[in-house]
């Protein structure tokens, strides 16, 4: 697997909640708790985005556009910035504010659906919520703005096509179908995020196109714990132990070993919270046969031990 699959697959990027809207102006919607990282794509109309706890200027969808939404837990979407929401999101559901009651806004996903849905000049979009996984996630979105937009390109509008046609049919396999189809939009938006000019991708995101780096990355991810050593991974992409590591740490930004116990880390915060395998068994998982030298690393990392962080963590999440 390479590695930015690995890295979406880890931080629960195919977990994504979908929800198809189609709206007559004038709509808006407002998100009080908004996950850890929105897709919104504008599949007719116009879509407007005002991040409600920050200063600036909205954000405009015109059809085949794409807004990636991190790093931010309020914003209102609509078809004008003057538009005032009807409705607000809390914990995934919509609530009227007119009555507090809980409101219909659209079909979660698979639904069957029709163009515009018989409403002429309708704002016809697609949303889906991506709650990742903290330690994970920050992998994933330290590049990125608190509001990406990808326009329309040739790739995107291909992969919104398949997607808006597949939303109008009601045939056997299309749960499949649109999860598969919304991680294609997710990862074809943020390479293409990436690719800017102006963008700054992650350092490891830039090394994946060096042949000898990006190989040895996804040795690591491939297999964190096995007994990786610099020397060996300079073997396996033919690259001499000094010239290895030099440029590992040039593109990178860290030494290879470094890098390898930060991911090791990370998938050890993960199990911690996720799972109920022993301390003793998480170590040995990521790459460690004595639990007393995970502990420190872990300690190391975090601050605090395994089990402390299982405890705060598991609490915060039960």
């Amino acid at each position: 697997m390479d590695v930015l699959s690995d890295v979406l697959e880890r931080a629960g990027a195919g977990t994504a909640m979908i929800r198809q809207l189609i709206r007559q102006p004038p709509w808006a919607m407002a998100f009080a708790d908004a996950p850890t990282l929105t897709v919104v794509a504008a599949l007719g109309g116009q879509v407007s985005i005002r991040i409600d706890d920050a200063d600036g200027s909205p954000y405009q969808l015109e059809a085949g556009d794409i807004a990636l939404i991190s790093g931010t837990s309020r914003y209102t979407i609509g078809d004008s910035p003057s538009t005032q929401p009807e409705v607000v999101f809390q914990q995934g559901k919509p609530y009227s504010l007119a009555t507090g009651e809980e409101a219909t806004v659209g079909p979660n996903l698979p639904a069957r659906t029709c163009g515009d849905g018989g409403l002429p000049g309708a704002t016809t979009m697609l949303w889906s919520a991506y709650q990742l996984r903290d330690g994970l996630s920050g992998r994933l979105l330290e590049m990125l703005p608190p509001v990406a937009i990808v326009p329309a390109g040739p790739r995107t509008r291909a992969v919104l096509d398949l997607l808006t046609t597949e939303t109008g049919s009601d045939e056997p396999g299309q749960d499949a179908i649109l999860a598969r189809l919304l991680d294609l939009v997710l990862v074809v938006s943020l390479r293409a995020w990436w690719a800017r000019p102006d963008a700054t991708p992650p350092a490891w995101y830039r090394a994946l196109a060096d042949a000898s780096i990006g190989e040895a990355l996804r040795l690591l991810h491939e297999d964190p714990a096995y007994r990786w050593t610099v020397s060996n991974l300079a073997e396996k992409v033919g690259l001499s132990r000094a010239a290895f590591a030099a440029r590992f740490s040039k593109l990178v930004g860290e030494p290879p070993l470094t890098y390898l116990t930060g991911w090791r880390m990370t998938l050890g915060a993960d199990l911690l919270r996720d799972t109920d395998s022993t301390i003793a068994a998480i170590a040995h998982e990521v790459g460690y046969r004595d639990t007393f030298a995970f502990s420190v690393a872990f300690k190391r990392t975090y601050g605090v031990s395994p089990s402390a962080w299982r405890r705060e963590h598991t609490a915060h999440t039960a």
